[in-house]
């Protein structure tokens, strides 16, 4: 930077602009970093957006630099930087990808499920998509080798595809909507898979709490689960009205002559109804749980309580840490 202005008294670049201890204030934040539109956005613009956060974090930006200018740097540095590392995201794996990619997925899984070939292809498709997503959110203080990625891609899948397979076998003869939700269960199956297995390090090593002065106390195990957990649910309800709602609205639909004479259109007809769902769902789901997650000092292992205690008394009631998308 050169000739740096001091930023203006009062403002700071990393205080949420709405009250993160409610659903509504998350919803708004969500609403703003996860916006497909970033997606579009060239990479050196992220660059310089990454570039002017941190200069304002130190107490500078750029002369004539409006506050409009610093958030909108900052919207794009959340969409598109790991909060825990700072380092920039793969494209697939951001939560503002999830509506251009998810809508496409989802929507031919809910229309190729008829044929056993077309859902393990599908499926094979989702879970792929899934991996991305799982290990570009996951704690990045807590790494996981090529292996376990393997293994957890491998396992997730396969759960994915024992579910829907099985299922799409046993609802031949069952009324054909519930086909159609076939796809739905095995998301949720696999999700409950995937999600764990793709973070199973800080499952087994714990990851890093802090006090609320983000002064950091130790590692827990079971704040990594509590977190997961929450994450686990938030996928299954991203997915949950799409996948539920739409499969009863094309029932009804493709009853009409108009809908059984355009029969091609089906396939993008319920990628764009995906979408809409999607594009609210992605930053509501996500907005369920609070980001910066806490637990309580009494539910922590007790090693990790007795050293907190012993160090800072009865002045640590909780902990926090980040618990992923």
């Amino acid at each position: 930077y050169t000739n740096m202005a001091t930023v203006s008294l009062g403002f700071n670049i990393d205080s949420p602009r709405w009250d993160q201890s409610t659903f509504v204030g998350r919803l708004k934040h969500f609403l703003n970093i996860t916006d497909p539109r970033t997606v579009l956005v060239p990479e050196e613009e992220l660059d310089r957006a990454k570039a002017l956060v941190e200069g304002c974090r130190a107490g500078l930006v750029p002369p004539g630099s409006s506050q409009e200018q610093l958030l909108y740097a900052k919207k794009l540095y959340d969409s598109a930087f790991h909060p825990d590392s700072g380092e920039k995201m793969n494209l697939i794996g951001r939560m503002s990808f999830q509506v251009p990619g998810g809508m496409a997925i989802t929507g031919f899984m809910l229309q190729f499920y008829r044929t056993v070939p077309a859902v393990v292809f599908w499926q094979w498709v989702n879970q792929s998509f899934n991996a991305f997503v799982n290990y570009t959110n996951r704690n990045a203080a807590s790494p996981i080798s090529l292996r376990q990625i393997g293994v957890a891609y491998v396992t997730a899948t396969s759960a994915a595809l024992a579910t829907a397979v099985g299922l799409n076998l046993y609802t031949k003869r069952a009324p054909p909507l519930l086909a159609r939700w076939v796809p739905f269960a095995a998301v949720a199956a696999a999700n409950c898979v995937n999600i764990p297995m793709m973070r199973q390090q800080e499952i087994i090593n714990g990851i890093t709490v802090t006090d609320e002065n983000n002064n950091e106390l130790g590692r827990s195990r079971r704040a990594a689960v509590k977190g997961i957990a929450q994450v686990v649910l938030s996928r299954i309800t991203m997915a949950a009205p799409g996948m539920i709602i739409l499969p009863i609205i094309m029932e009804r639909l493709e009853k009409f002559p108009f809908m059984q004479r355009i029969r091609v259109l089906h396939g993008p007809l319920q990628v764009l109804l995906c979408g809409g769902f999607l594009l609210f769902m992605v930053p509501a789901a996500c907005a369920l749980f609070p980001q910066r997650c806490s637990l309580a000092l009494a539910d922590l292992e007790v090693e990790l309580r007795d050293s907190i205690v012993a160090k800072h008394g009865d002045k640590v009631p909780y902990v926090y840490f980040n618990k992923g998308l």
